[in-house]
């Protein structure tokens, strides 16, 4: 097995919380059949469908409701 990107399999970095980070370029079939690409060296792919520019990854997922304040009711 040798280096050369085109001989080596593409490498996709799983996380349990946050988006899959695939080595570039990329293709992405959509649900609906659309292609869509990206030339990066590096893409983060949405996994929680938060992302306004899905199906790349804007980091929506890292968006959390309010917490209370200490010693509030709510």
């Amino acid at each position: 097995m040798t280096d050369s990107p085109a001989e080596r399999p593409r490498r996709i970095v799983a996380r349990r919380e946050g988006p899959l980070l695939v080595e570039g370029p990329v293709e992405v079939v959509l649900e609906d059949g659309t292609t869509v690409s990206s030339d990066r060296f590096c893409v983060a792919l949405c996994t929680c469908r938060r992302s306004r520019i899905h199906p790349w990854c804007d980091t929506s997922h890292r968006r959390r409701s309010p917490t209370a304040h200490p010693g509030s009711d709510h």
